[in-house]
């Protein structure tokens, strides 16, 4: 498969930067999650790994009375979170900080709460959960979003996208094992619902497409990212039944 050129790029931040989450989640899922975590202090110092324009950093400011570093590789989206962190009267709470994952400047044992959603696949999850362990207090919770296989022998455009992504996913039951040989115990897990993929994300990314098709209707380039892009959503509609996303709440054993 060739590398995406730059102009893909263009087009797909121009895409996924106006989005309200830039993957599958919504409130009522999230509100699950933090429900699951029982046991935080009033006040927890979170982080939020892979925040993008932060969709769930907003819900961790609004569900918690934490302090919150939400970081993010892509700059332009962090600039949109201190957009809306300022919006909000966010400024004294939530620290948007753009940083690599692999490499944060953070104080190890400094976090109650680490909070990523579709982001910990990138690092590989076994290295993943090393990291968030270290940046954890003893008793501190890991939450994370994780995409699963839910049957054998996808379609072969669903094996492809994936592939193109993630190559190592596995099932729920893959995730569960390699937790099982990390320094976490299992809290709760949870599948996201259809609606969790299409309200916050597969909808409006379909509406932004057919903007986007307007503005770039003389642009052929243009046109063919869009219609790359596009496909996402269709395959979703036509095979969500082979893969989902899956909620994990995680606590940290103590030393």
């Amino acid at each position: 498969m060739s590398e995406p050129t730059p102009r893909f790029w263009q087009i797909f931040f121009e895409v996924f930067e106006s989005l309200p989450r830039q993957g599958p989640g919504n409130r009522a899922c999230f509100a699950k999650a933090l429900a699951l975590c029982g046991g935080l202090p009033p006040s927890p110092m979170v982080l939020d790994l892979g925040c993008g324009v932060g969709g769930q950093t907003v819900h961790l400011a609004e569900l918690t009375s934490g302090s919150i570093v939400a970081v993010d590789s892509h700059a332009p989206s962090i600039g949109r979170l201190r957009a809306a962190v300022i919006s909000r009267g966010l400024e004294q709470r939530v620290i948007p900080v753009v940083g690599d994952m692999a490499g944060l400047d953070q104080p190890p044992a400094s976090f109650d709460l680490i909070w990523s959603e579709g982001a910990l696949y990138n690092l590989g999850l076994e290295k993943a959960l090393g990291l968030c362990h270290g940046l954890l207090r003893p008793g501190g919770r890991l939450v994370f979003t994780d995409a699963v296989w839910r049957k054998d022998n996808p379609p072969p455009e669903v094996k492809a996208s994936f592939d193109a992504d993630y190559p190592g996913m596995g099932r729920v039951a893959d995730v569960l094992a390699t937790i099982g040989r990390s320094r976490f115990s299992v809290m709760g897990h949870f599948t996201l619902p259809d609606e969790a993929w299409w309200d916050d994300f597969y909808t409006p990314m379909e509406i932004r497409i057919e903007e986007l098709r307007g503005k770039y209707s003389a642009d052929s380039e243009a046109l063919a990212v869009l219609d790359q892009i596009a496909q996402e959503p269709t395959m979703h509609r036509r095979h969500s039944d082979y893969y989902a996303y899956e909620f994990f709440v995680l606590l940290r054993a103590g030393e």
